[in-house]
C-alpha cells in the first residue's frame, strides 16, 4: 500500500473508498445500458400510445360488362355479366389517444393524507389532486387558490395585534364529487388534527390556535393565543372532505384507518385519484368538476422505480417523461441522453441531525464530540468526490433562505481539522488506551455512535465515507439504513429516528420555506407514547426552544431576523445539525414534456398547463 506524506492509512481509506465509489458511478454507465433494456419492456406501456394504423383487406365483388365476339354466318356482339373478386386496401381513421405524463417516481408514498405523512415524495403530490388555501409561484411568493386573496392587515384579513386572521373563500370551490367546499371543512380539519384519538404527524402548528370558527359558508376565521408571524408558510396546506371523512370519525372515533388516507378519491386538484398498485404506480385522470377548468395532460401516470439507476434509465430511455432529485453523478448522463434538468430553490439541505436525548450513546449527548465530528469531515471533498464540485456544505439549515440573511455572521465555518479534533478529544479525557483505534471516555467505553439514513444510494456512500473519516481521529460509527417509509415514520410506527435507536440521522429538510420558523426542536414536540406525533426527535434545549418561541410571536421583521441568527449561531456551535451539501429541488424533465415551471413549495401549481408533444 502507497501512502502519500502527511496522510494517515485512515485518510488513505477514505479517499480510497471515495474512488472506488466514483468508479462505481462511471460504471454505472453500463448498467444503466442494461436497464434501459429492461425498463423498455416494463415501462412501454406506460407512456402515451401511438396513433395506430389499422389496415385490413375488404373483399368486394365486382360486375363487368365484357363484349365477346362470335363468329359465325355473320358478326354478332353479346354483353356478357362476369363476377370478379377484387382486393382493396382500406386505411382506418385512428381513435384519438389520451396525453399521459408517465412520472418516475423513486419513493413510494407512505400516505395521501398529509397529516398522517412527512414524506416529500408524498406531500409535493397535493397539488396533483388536493389543494391548499394558498400555494407558492416560481419565485416561492403565496398566491390564493381557495381564498379570494391573501389575508394582510392591509386588505383587513390580519388583525392589529396579529392574533386573529380572517379567510374568505372562493364562491365557486367544489370537490371533484361536486360538493361545495365551505368554511365547515376547514373547521373539520383543524378538529381532526388536534384531537388525540387522530395520530398524525405533528399538531403542530395548529396547537398555537385558540379556535377555528366558520362565521358562514364562505368565511373562516382563526384566533391566535398570541402572534403567529409563520402562519403563512404553515397553515392549510391541505383541507379534509368533512362529508366524506366526518361519518368514518363517529363510526370509529378515529380517521387513523379511513379509507381516504391511501384512496382519495374526493380531491379538489386539477386531476382525480384513480386507483395505487403497491409497488407498482400509482394514476390520476382529469377531474371533471375542478373549478379552473381542464388540464391539457389526460392522465398522471406515477411509475415506481426501485434506484436512480432505474429512474435515469427510464428517462433516457423516453419510457419517463419525468423525474426528480438524480445522484449528481448522474446529470452529465442524463444531459448527454437529451434530457433537461431543471433546479429549483426550495430551502432544503442534506445534513445530520444529532440524537441527545437521555437514550442517546453518551457521545452523542457530549458536545465536545458532536464538535469534534465536525472538525473531522471533509466536507469539501466529500462534495468533490461524490456530487461532482456541483454542490457545497452549508453552516446552517437556514443558509439557502434570502440569500442567507437570517444566518449569524458571528458563525466561524467548520473546516476540516483533524489533528484539531483529536486533540479536543484528547483534552477531555477521550483517549484510546487499549490501542485498537477506538477512543473510551473516561468509563472506558468505547467512543461508538450509530448513524441512520434511508437506502438512497448517495446517502450510503457518505455513510462509507464518514465512517473512515471519523475512524481516523478514533470514533467507531456504526452505520445503518432502512426504507424511506419506516425511517420517516413517527413514534407510533415504530421509526428509529422517533425511538432514539440511533444518535445521527441524516436526510435533506428545510425550515417552514420560505420562512424561518421551525418545529423540530422545540420541547414541546419530544415525542413519547402519551405524544406519539411529536416530530422532535434530537432533544431539549430550554434555551434554543425560548429563541424559537420567542420569534414566532415578532412581528417586527428586522426584530425577528435578530432572534433567528441567534438561532443560527447556538445551533452552530453546539452542532445540532451539520450540513453536508446544500440540495434545491432538481427535477428531470423529458423532451416530451412542455410549458413547464416548478415553486420550491408546491412543485405542481401550474401542472394545468403542462403539456405533451410528440
Amino acid at each position: 500500500m502507497v501512502i502519500f506524506a502527511g496522510a494517515s492509512p485512515a485518510t488513505y481509506n477514505a479517499r480510497k473508498d471515495m474512488e472506488e465509489i466514483v468508479s462505481r458511478k462511471i460504471a454505472k454507465t453500463l448498467s444503466i445500458l442494461v436497464v434501459l433494456a429492461m425498463l423498455a419492456v416494463s415501462l412501454a406501456a406506460c407512456g402515451t400510445a401511438e396513433p395506430e394504423v389499422v389496415v385490413e383487406t375488404v373483399v368486394e365483388t365486382v360486375i363487368e360488362t365484357v363484349e365477346v365476339e362470335k363468329e359465325v354466318e355473320k358478326t354478332v356482339v353479346e354483353t356478357v355479366e362476369v363476377e370478379k373478386e377484387v382486393e382493396k386496401v382500406v386505411t382506418a381513421t385512428p381513435a384519438p389517444t389520451n396525453k399521459i405524463a408517465t412520472f418516475a417516481w423513486t419513493q413510494e408514498p407512505d400516505s395521501m393524507n398529509w397529516v398522517y405523512s412527512n414524506m416529500w415524495f408524498s406531500s409535493i403530490l397535493q397539488q396533483i389532486f388536493h389543494c391548499w388555501a394558498w400555494e407558492f409561484d416560481s419565485d416561492n411568493a403565496a398566491f390564493p387558490r381557495l381564498l379570494t386573496e391573501i389575508p394582510s392587515m392591509a386588505n383587513g384579513g390580519v388583525s392589529e395585534d396579529g392574533t386573529v386572521v380572517t379567510m374568505n373563500l372562493r364562491d365557486d370551490i367544489v370537490w371533484s364529487d361536486g360538493t361545495p367546499i365551505t368554511a365547515d371543512d376547514f373547521v373539520f380539519t383543524y378538529e381532526m388534527i388536534m384531537d388525540p384519538n387522530n395520530t398524525v404527524v405533528s399538531q403542530y402548528p395548529y396547537d398555537a390556535l385558540s379556535g377555528v370558527e366558520a362565521t358562514d359558508e364562505r368565511t373562516v376565521v382563526m384566533t391566535f393565543a398570541e402572534p403567529f408571524a409563520a402562519w403563512e408558510a404553515w397553515f392549510w396546506r391541505g383541507v379534509m372532505p368533512k362529508h366524506i371523512l366526518e361519518p368514518v370519525y363517529e363510526a370509529e372515533g378515529s380517521i387513523d384507518e379511513a379509507e381516504w388516507n391511501l384512496a382519495p378519491t374526493v380531491g379538489c386538484g386539477p386531476y382525480d385519484f384513480v386507483e395505487w398498485e403497491s409497488g407498482s404506480y400509482m394514476r390520476f385522470v382529469k377531474n371533471p368538476n375542478y373549478w379552473l377548468g381542464q388540464p391539457n395532460i389526460d392522465e398522471i401516470y406515477l411509475q415506481f422505480v426501485p434506484d436512480d439507476a432505474s429512474q435515469t434509465a427510464a428517462l433516457i430511455a423516453g419510457d419517463a417523461d419525468l423525474g426528480t432529485f438524480p445522484p449528481i453523478s448522474d446529470v452529465p448522463i442524463l444531459e448527454a441522453g437529451g434530457v433537461e434538468v431543471m433546479v429549483q430553490s426550495s430551502g432544503y439541505a442534506e445534513g445530520w441531525f444529532f440524537n441527545f436525548r437521555d437514550m442517546a450513546s453518551p457521545g452523542a449527548q457530549d458536545v465536545v464530540v458532536r464538535q469534534a465530528i465536525a472538525m473531522a469531515l471533509d466536507r469539501e471533498a466529500i462534495n468533490s468526490d461524490l456530487l461532482l464540485g456541483l454542490t457545497h456544505a452549508p453552516e446552517t439549515l437556514w443558509d439557502p433562505l434570502a440569500g442567507g440573511m437570517y444566518v449569524s455572521p458571528d458563525i466561524v465555518p467548520w473546516s476540516y481539522d483533524p489533528e484539531g479534533a483529536k486533540a479536543l478529544l484528547e483534552d477531555n479525557g477521550y483517549v484510546d488506551s487499549d490501542n485498537d483505534g477506538i477512543r473510551e471516555d473516561k468509563d472506558g467505553n468505547p467512543l461508538t455512535l450509530t448513524h441512520g439514513t434511508t437506502i438512497r444510494e448517495i446517502r450510503q456512500d457518505n455513510q462509507a465515507v464518514t465512517q473512515q473519516m471519523l475512524r481516523e481521529i478514533g470514533i467507531d460509527m456504526q452505520i445503518q439504513s432502512w426504507d424511506a417509509d419506516l425511517f420517516f415514520g413517527s413514534w407510533a410506527d415504530g421509526s428509529p429516528a422517533a425511538l432514539g435507536d440511533v444518535d445521527i440521522m441524516e436526510w435533506s429538510d428545510s425550515t417552514a420555506f420560505p420562512d424561518p420558523d421551525h418545529y423540530y426542536w422545540l420541547c414541546s414536540e419530544l415525542p413519547s407514547d402519551e405524544y406519539p406525533w411529536g416530530a422532535n426527535y434530537f432533544g431539549c434545549d430550554e434555551y434554543l426552544d425560548g429563541l424559537f418561541q420567542e420569534q414566532l410571536g415578532m412581528l417586527d421583521p428586522d426584530a425577528r431576523t435578530e432572534v433567528i441568527r441567534e438561532i443560527t449561531k447556538h445551533m452552530h456551535e453546539n452542532v445540532y445539525w451539520l450540513g453536508i451539501w446544500d440540495d434545491p429541488d432538481m427535477w428531470i424533465v423529458g423532451p416530451r414534456l412542455t410549458n413547464v415551471s416548478f415553486s420550491g413549495v408546491t412543485p405542481f401549481y401550474t401542472i394545468m398547463e403542462w403539456d405533451i408533444v410528440e
